[in-house]
C-alpha cells in the first residue's frame, strides 16, 4: 500500500466494459515524508469519492483489479481509501 495525492482527473473516450462508471484519477505517489516520489500515475477510484487535492491510499497490481465492483478489470493501480490525517 502506498500514499498518493490526487492531482487531476482523466477523461477517456473509450474504456474497457468493466470500467464503465469508474473514475480515473491522476495521482502523484508520495514517500513516507509526504514528498513527491516518482512520476504521476493513473488510478481507478474504487471508493468513488476521491477528488483532486485529496491524499489517498493506493494499492497496485492484481489486488488493484480486485477492488472494483466488477473484479478483474484491466487496472494496475486503484485508490482504496481517502486519508484524513497522517500521524
Amino acid at each position: 500500500m502506498q500514499l498518493g495525492q490526487v492531482i487531476g482527473t482523466l477523461v477517456a473516450t473509450q474504456k474497457a466494459p468493466n470500467l464503465d462508471g469508474v473514475k480515473l484519477l491522476v495521482v502523484q505517489p508520495l514517500d513516507r515524508h509526504g514528498a513527491a516520489s516518482g512520476q504521476p500515475q493513473v488510478a481507478a477510484d474504487a471508493t468513488g469519492q476521491a477528488g483532486p487535492g485529496e491524499r489517498v491510499m493506493l494499492i497496485a497490481s492484481r489486488e488493484a483489479a480486485q477492488t472494483l465492483e466488477r473484479t478483474f478489470a484491466p487496472v494496475d493501480l486503484a485508490i482504496v481509501g481517502i486519508v484524513d490525517e497522517v500521524a
